[in-house]
């Protein structure tokens, strides 16, 4: 668990295939978490070794990014940017995925990892457009996208299915660099 203390060791950085397992551990608990994520549990089968493909694609690819946040030596959270399509009229654009470890929500780490996202996507020169889905439920995070910018562009009426009575929109952000 976390304090306001740790806080102050909060370390923002690039990731790396080292980091590959930490994040693939913090994605299988926020899929069973079961409120933020269209997969769930029966159907997220991720090996550690896909994960370290995954993440050698990105780290492969300078118009695309993985940065972590650590808290002592710890990986508690990441955000990923990637490419849209592989076509040429869509290279200027992409999408992010952001996932916190539980018990390290509403500290701000949310917005440090956009905010060096941001600074990645402003100096690179190809990128113009950033783009994402959330869960029309996941205010908090609906409003840290707005405080940094970003606009909804649209929505997709009852998009997921969260059991036999209950729909969530998926609402779509961006913001132009």
């Amino acid at each position: 668990m976390s304090s306001e203390n740790d806080i102050i060791s909060l370390i923002i950085r690039n990731g790396t295939i080292e980091d590959s397992e930490a994040v693939l551990k913090i994605q299988k608990s926020i899929v069973a978490e079961g409120k933020y994520l269209i997969a769930v549990s029966e159907e997220f089968h991720r090996t550690l070794s896909q994960q370290r493909e995954w993440i050698q694609t990105i780290l492969d690819n300078k118009n695309e990014t993985l940065i972590v946040a650590e808290i002592d030596g710890e990986v508690i959270g990441w955000i990923v940017f990637q490419m849209t399509h592989n076509r040429k009229r869509l290279s200027h654009t992409g999408t992010f995925g952001m996932m916190i470890k539980d018990g390290y929500r509403e500290l701000g780490i949310g917005k440090s990892l956009l905010s060096a996202l941001l600074v990645w996507a402003e100096k690179n020169p190809v990128i113009e457009k950033i783009s994402l889905g959330v869960f029309s439920t996941n205010h908090r995070a609906i409003s840290l996208y707005k405080k940094m910018g970003f606009i909804e562009e649209g929505r997709k009426i009852k998009e997921f299915k969260m059991n036999e009575d209950e729909y969530v929109d998926d609402i779509l952000m961006y913001k132009l660099v």
